[in-house]
This record gives structure tokens, C-alpha cells and sequence, in this order.
């Protein structure tokens, strides 16, 4: 019989069940239990609890705030393991890739413990003015009260930590909607904190999809909104927020470019990686392949033997490098885009093989820019390749895209990566490294339509804090 799996809100009364929905594992289909669709009625619980917690701990001191961290590090490092294999069976990622997510996350609390006591407000010079003569001006940054994430499947504990850990060091209480497929993890992290010595109404869980994020996203008690997922539903929770704090990493379509003077090999061997492991399944998954076309064959040849060499299996096995997508239903919707591709006229490099929801890397050469794989992010094992001719035009077949997240340029001329600096509209570039490389300490986040506000340690710090200024007239 399966599981049911719903809402975590210490404290509060008990909810009558409204709409369930299964939770299926992607590798076998099988159903590991029933998500309870929160709604309204256990977000307004969620909430009030939240609420509640924010006023009583409003003035806890700073380092009781750190301390809160570091013991939720310590109880996420204990169950690392466990919350790891969570996400091989719910999302299907490789378990080689869920152990190290589960080491990330307990380095990005602790990141954040350290990084809160170093945010401070400032003396301003009011003297500037005439009129401010004698006055004295100071800043601080406050929280901005009951904080609703809503988090993707595709990484269960990290996209979940980098809001809640800077929103908590910001002095915020946080209630988190998770993607059905990341609910356990999410579940899981919220009683290992609270038995770790978080105060109740700390860190609660709503349970369900669409209608209950929505219901987050609009709760009047809620002052702060940070989303990560698709554009679509970026903007449809926008609008339902309204006059908030809305911090939003959206879609992307990830461009990696590859001049003549690169290292071939390399280039080859870092954008395999960052195009298909995981299954393609990361915001900044390499997707878009630009290549100089002098060089467009001999790269074609060492990427494609790059990404047949990564291993297709059980998310079980350490040595797989690509499993199940997060569900049949993600897999159809990839081999759709490539059926559109291919009738667009575009060329087989190296097919895809299906079993179920798993699909093989997969690369696709001339892809027309009418093909839904110029336009839209594909979020699975697909990468396209395209040849151009000089640096312009590489830099606006990057631009041609409504996504500006994270980008990759491969070259050994400084002028050139400079260039690219420049005029590659995207909220980070990378040169040298492809584009699903990302560091935690640095600000991350997109622009365009690949969202507003950035995330990274001290940024989403300062994000999920607002400014408060304090004007002073010593003598009367």
C-alpha cells in the first residue's frame, strides 16, 4: 500500500484530505505513494504557523541564527546518504551525482553561517547635500518576514538549501513547496532540522503542485517569493504574488561556443558532460553547441564519441552517468522535440535509444532555427550543433534565444573572451568551462526570460533581506 505523503506544519491542526496524486518512481513506473495536494487551506495553515514563528524570533541575535545552521549542516551530513538515495528513486538522477548534491548542501548552509556575519548596513554621507549638513544616515538590512520557496525536482536538496539557508541568516521564517518529485526530500530535511533544535514554524512544507504553489505564491502573509522551475510558471506565480519580493531563476536554452583556437578535447569532453548528465535535467545544461566552422567536423566527431562514452544505466549503479528522466511523461515531451528537429530537416549525429524514461545522450546537427530545439529548452539529453563563421556571428546566434541564463565560451584568445563578455547576453559566462559549471560563493541568476535576482551566498542573502534607513538629527 502506498505511502501518503503530505504537508509538514508542527503544531497545527490536522487537515482534511483533499486531492491526491501518485508519486511514481521513473525507473519502473512503480507508485511510491500519494502526495495530498495542500491547497489554500494547508498553505494558510503553513503560513500562519510561519507567521507566528517570524514574530516570536524577529529579534533572535545573530549568532543564534548562525547556530541554527550549523547544526542543520550537521544533520543533513549525518543523513547525506539516505536523503541521497531518496532522490535515485524519486527523481531518478545518478546516485554518484545525488551524493555529491547531498555534499553540496551541507557546504552551502555552511557558507551561509559564515557569510551572514559579514553583511553589514553603512554610514552614508548625508553632508553631501547642504541640507543633510550635521545630520547622520546609517542603513540595515532586515527580513522581510514569511519567505515562500517553491523548488524544482532536478536538485531536491540544493535548490531547496539555497533558499532556505540565506532566507533563515537573513532572519526570515520560510515555508517551502516542493515539486512532487523532491516532496520526500523536502520532508525529510524539515524533521531532521526541527530534531536538530530549529524552533517550530521555522521551516514548514506544503505538499501538492500548481494550485498549492499558486496558493503560496498570492497568501498576503507571505513577503517574499523565491521560485526556480520554467518561465511559464515563473510568470503565472508573478502574477499571482503581485507587489512582493519575487526572486525567480528561470528557463534557459544554454548556448556553448567553440572557437578554432580551442582545445578541442577538452571542449568536447566539458560539454558532453554538462549536455547529458543527469539527463539533461539542469537549468544550465549545455544545449545550444555553437562551432567555428573550420573546426566543425573534428569537433563533431570527438563530441559525439565524448557522449557515447558516458554510461546509460540504473540511477542505482555509481558508475551510470545518465538514468531515467523524472518521468515517462518528460521523456515524450523530449523525443516530440527531436521528431520536430528532424522535420525540420535536422541531422542524426547520434540517435536516441528509449527505454522507458530513460533516453540516451542524443545529438542533432543543421537544427533549423524554426525547430522547437532552437527555441525552447529542452530540459533532457539533447544537445544541437551549429556551425557559424566569425565571432559576430557566434555572438548573435547566442543572443537569438529569449533565455539568458548561464553561457560557455571556448577559446584561447583574450580579446576574443572578452568580447564575448561584452555582448553575450547572459547572467554568467563561463570561459573554458561549460555551461552547467557553477560555484555557489559567485551571484547567479539570469536574464531575459531566464528570471530576476540572483542567488549564490551573500547575494541570496541580500536578496532575501531588505534595506532600512535610519536618519539621525543629534541635537534638536
Amino acid at each position: 500500500m502506498a505511502s501518503i505523503i503530505q504537508s509538514y506544519i508542527p503544531g497545527s491542526v490536522s487537515l482534511p484530505a483533499t486531492t491526491r496524486f501518485n508519486l511514481v518512481r521513473p525507473s519502473d513506473g512503480v507508485v511510491v505513494g500519494e502526495i495530498i495536494e495542500a491547497g489554500a487551506p494547508g498553505v494558510a495553515a503553513a503560513v500562519a504557523s510561519s507567521l507566528a514563528a517570524f514574530q516570536s524570533l524577529r529579534k533572535t541575535p545573530l549568532h543564534t541564527r548562525i547556530q541554527w545552521l550549523r547544526l542543520a549542516a550537521v544533520a543533513l551530513k549525518g543523513e547525506a546518504e539516505a536523503l541521497a538515495q531518496i532522490i535515485a528513486e524519486d527523481v531518478g538522477k545518478p546516485i554518484r551525482a545525488c551524493r555529491f548534491e547531498a555534499q553540496r548542501g551541507v557546504e552551502f548552509i555552511e557558507a551561509c553561517a559564515a557569510a551572514v556575519a559579514q553583511i553589514g548596513g553603512e554610514v552614508l554621507p548625508l553632508d553631501s547635500s547642504a541640507t543633510g549638513t550635521g545630520l547622520i544616515g546609517m542603513t540595515r538590512h532586515l527580513p522581510y518576514g514569511v519567505v515562500g520557496a517553491i523548488t524544482p525536482f532536478n536538485a531536491p536538496i540544493n535548490l531547496l538549501v539555497q533558499k532556505l539557508a540565506p532566507a533563515i541568516a537573513a532572519g526570515n521564517t520560510v515555508v517551502v513547496k516542493p515539486a512532487p518529485a523532491g516532496t520526500r526530500v523536502a520532508l525529510r530535511l524539515a524533521e531532521l532540522f526541527r530534531a536538530a533544535g530549529w524552533p517550530e514554524g521555522l521551516f514548514n512544507v506544503v505538499t501538492g503542485d500548481k494550485e498549492t504553489a499558486l496558493a503560496l505564491a498570492a497568501h498576503p502573509d507571505v513577503r517574499a517569493v523565491s521560485f526556480t522551475g520554467g518561465t511559464q510558471g515563473g510568470e503565472a506565480l508573478a502574477r499571482a504574488a503581485g507587489a512582493k519580493k519575487f526572486v525567480a531563476e528561470l528557463g534557459s536554452n544554454a548556448a556553448n561556443i567553440v572557437l578554432a583556437d580551442a582545445n578541442l578535447a577538452v571542449a568536447a569532453k566539458k560539454i558532453a558532460s554538462a549536455a547529458f548528465e543527469a539527463s539533461g535535467q539542469q537549468c544550465i545544461s549545455a544545449q545550444r553547441v555553437l562551432v567555428q566552422d573550420s573546426v566543425f567536423e573534428a569537433f563533431t566527431a570527438q563530441f559525439a564519441a565524448a557522449a557515447a562514452a558516458l554510461k546509460v544505466g540504473p540511477a542505482e549503479d555509481p558508475a551510470t552517468d545518465v538514468a531515467a528522466m523524472v518521468s515517462s511523461q518528460a521523456a515524450d515531451r523530449v523525443m516530440a522535440m527531436i521528431a520536430d528537429a528532424k522535420q525540420h530537416g535536422a541531422v542524426e549525429v547520434l540517435e536516441p535509444r528509449r527505454d522507458g524514461a530513460t533516453v540516451s545522450p542524443t545529438i542533432l546537427s543543421l537544427v533549423p532555427k524554426a525547430a522547437r530545439l532552437w527555441r525552447e529548452e529542452v530540459f533532457g539529453p539533447v544537445a544541437i550543433l551549429v556551425p557559424f563563421k566569425t565571432v559576430d556571428e557566434a555572438i548573435a546566434l547566442a543572443n537569438d534565444s529569449p533565455f539568458g541564463l548561464q553561457g560557455a565560451v571556448f577559446t584561447s584568445n583574450l580579446a576574443t573572451a572578452l568580447q564575448f563578455a561584452d555582448d553575450f547576453d547572459v547572467g554568467s559566462l563561463w570561459i573554458n568551462e561549460a555551461s552547467r559549471f557553477r560555484l555557489d560563493m559567485y551571484p547567479f541568476g539570469g536574464v531575459k526570460q531566464s528570471g530576476v535576482g540572483r542567488e549564490g551566498v551573500r547575494y541570496a542573502i541580500e536578496e532575501m533581506s531588505q534595506i532600512k534607513f535610519i536618519g539621525i538629527r543629534p541635537t534638536a
